[in-house]
């Protein structure tokens, strides 16, 4: 990132990411949180020797942004691995239990949460007025806060690009739990971590990323994912799998705050780059100070304005062409030409979308 956005503005970034963390940590703290919140090492990991140079370079960088980091021969995980950089004293908790005590707490200082309530239009006037349905809310200050901003006259599909991991969580016998977090830097990638379900304690095993839409078989991936897992770890039965879904931009920063001077009041946050937890709650601060008119030093930092390659998603490369009609089966999609237009159609409905099916039945907007 330094190499990217050079030294001063990594190191707000740098503030911005560590910022959030202890305010999640405060919050978890103060109101009681029952997330399985707990202080865990982090890792940055490789299997290949000729590759500890560049966690040693990662440590030197890190260290210049005021970051703890060590340089290891290798890592407590029950696989052989050739050397890595930790980071001490780093969170790991459940964000959908942590979410769930947010908005209790909210609810118990007076504000309200409408749940299956789907926005269909958000319109400016002397106010901002939201459509749901039959219903409606005015504003003074809307947030879009919707993976990719729903509103607004600046769109994001360019300047952002969608991208999936497929991610599985497994059984452990006891005993077997790895004690950090982990992420390697070998191709094909994998990111490790412990969790909970009801039924007890979970192996939670994330996969390489891929272009959103632009594969064509990701049950494959699944596969693959849980051969990897079972030749390296001591996993038991597969209790869960996703995919998960995160936005990029082409400066590795998210874009946040008020995305036009001529629709004030009306914010945007998108673009985490695979860091919104940490990123979210720094841009929840951020536009929460915006809206109150205080400083904040990450205002430019994190500009939706700045200067932005306009075709970093290019789309296209959908795995779900079809020649016609004909060819789509009730209650399923595809894409089809209709002059120089990709129209994706769906049984019994119709999207204005490039999607993609495959085999796992996860349909995908590239």
């Amino acid at each position: 990132m330094i190499d990217t956005i050079g030294v001063d503005s990594a190191q707000r970034y740098a503030d911005a990411n560590r910022s959030g963390v202890e305010l999640v940590r405060s919050w978890v703290d103060k109101l009681a949180i029952d997330c399985d919140f707990e202080p865990k090492d982090a890792y940055v990991y490789t299997c290949d020797p000729s590759r500890r140079s560049e966690i040693e370079k990662e440590a030197e960088a890190a260290r210049s942004l005021g970051f703890e980091a060590d340089v290891l021969a290798k890592t407590p995980l029950p696989f052989e691995t050739a050397g890595a950089l930790r980071f001490r004293n780093q969170a790991q908790f459940n964000p959908v239990q942590y979410l769930i005590g947010l908005a209790a707490a909210i609810e118990a200082a007076g504000g309200r949460i409408f749940e299956n309530s789907r926005v269909t239009r958000v319109d400016s006037g002397s106010r901002w007025r939201i459509e749901t349905g039959r219903s409606h809310l005015n504003a003074e200050h809307v947030i879009l806060a919707t993976n990719l901003p729903i509103a607004g006259s600046v769109p994001f599909d360019r300047t952002t690009r969608p991208r999936c991991h497929i991610a599985m969580a497994f059984r452990i016998a006891p005993g077997t739990a790895i004690d950090g977090m982990f992420i390697g830097i070998d191709k094909p990638t994998h990111s490790l971590r412990m969790g909970r379900d009801r039924e007890g304690p979970l192996l939670v095993v994330l996969g390489p990323s891929f272009n959103t839409g632009h594969d064509g078989d990701v049950a494959a991936r699944f596969r693959q994912l849980e051969d990897w897992v079972r030749n390296n770890l001591p996993a038991g039965d597969v209790a869960w799998h996703w995919a998960n879904e995160d936005y990029d931009t082409a400066d590795r920063v998210p874009f946040v705050g008020e995305p036009s001077k001529k629709e004030p009041g009306l914010y945007v946050a998108t673009g985490f780059n695979g860091w919104g937890i940490s990123n979210g709650t720094a841009a929840g601060m951020l536009i929460a100070d915006q809206i109150r008119g205080r400083p904040n030093p990450w205002v430019t930092l994190y500009d939706p304005t700045r200067r932005a390659r306009k075709d970093f998603n290019k789309g296209g490369d959908s795995q779900s062409h079809v020649a016609s009609l004909k060819d789509i089966r009730p209650g399923e999609g595809g894409v089809i030409k209709l002059g120089k237009s990709n129209i994706a159609v769906r049984r019994p409905r119709t999207d204005r979308c490039t999607l993609s099916r495959h085999p796992a039945r996860i349909w995908d907007a590239p």
